[in-house]
C-alpha cells in the first residue's frame, strides 16, 4: 500500500528479490513463525514461565525487523522502508496477536486463573 501510495507499486517486491520469491519466503516465514506461536502458547498452557519467554522472543524479533528496515533503508527501499518493512510487520503481529487472543483456549484459561487470584 505504501508503495502504491508513493507512486512505487511493487518497489519492495523488486528490492527484495521479484514478487515470486518474496511471496514464497514470506509464506514460508509466516508458516514457521506461526507453528512455533502456537507451539509456544501451548507450551504456556503446561509452563506459564514460557510467556515470559515468548514476550522475550517478540522482543527480540522485533529488533531484527528494526536492523533490516534499516539495512534495507541503505539497500535501495529509502526512508519509506520504514513504512513499507517495520510498519507491515506490526502490522502482521498486532494481526496475529488478535487472532490469538479471540480463538484460543489458553485466553480462558488466563481469565480463569485471574478470576480464582481476585477471589
Amino acid at each position: 500500500m505504501v508503495d502504491a501510495a508513493v507512486g512505487q507499486p511493487f518497489h519492495t517486491f523488486t528490492v527484495m528479490g521479484g514478487i515470486a520469491l518474496f511471496t514464497i519466503l514470506h509464506y514460508l516465514f509466516n508458516v514457521a513463525y506461526g507453528i512455533v506461536i502456537v507451539s509456544l502458547v501451548h507450551g504456556a498452557a503446561r509452563e506459564p514461565s514460557l510467556v515470559i519467554g515468548m514476550a522475550f522472543g517478540f522482543l527480540v524479533i522485533e529488533f531484527g525487523f528494526v536492523m533490516v528496515t534499516v539495512l534495507l533503508s541503505h539497500l535501495g527501499l529509502g526512508e519509506l522502508a520504514w513504512a513499507r518493512i517495520f510498519g507491515g510487520n506490526l502490522i502482521g503481529a498486532a494481526i496475529a496477536f488478535f487472532m490469538l487472543s479471540r480463538r484460543h483456549r489458553l485466553r480462558d484459561e488466563f481469565r480463569q486463573a485471574e478470576e480464582e487470584e481476585n477471589e
